[in-house]
């Protein structure tokens, strides 16, 4: 028969490990609610600017605004390079 000192080091052990297991399961739901957020954000980019090349497309007064503003915005020479932007810093001089 176990003492009770011996069984309260056993009920310890076994609360540290359910323990350890909730703090996986927590960790792992984060992990998924974070692909998800991410997932999401990527589909609302997709849409938004598929909208916007659309639009683009249809006036020429608001691509030429949307061109100007990407000049400003984008600094990187393989973004710039997406939209045929030269590759200065965008600064526009």
């Amino acid at each position: 028969m176990a003492t009770i000192d011996e069984r309260i080091a056993s009920l310890e052990a076994k609360l540290k490990q359910e323990r350890a297991k909730k703090q996986k399961v927590e960790a792992r739901k984060r992990a998924i609610e974070r692909k998800l957020q991410r997932a999401a954000d990527t589909r609302r980019k997709i849409l938004a600017g598929a909208l916007v090349l659309e639009l683009i497309e249809r006036d020429e007064a608001s691509r030429q605004r949307f061109m100007q503003r990407l000049d400003a915005y984008l600094t990187q020479p393989e973004d710039r390079a997406l939209f045929g932007l030269n590759e200065n810093d965008g600064s526009g001089n």
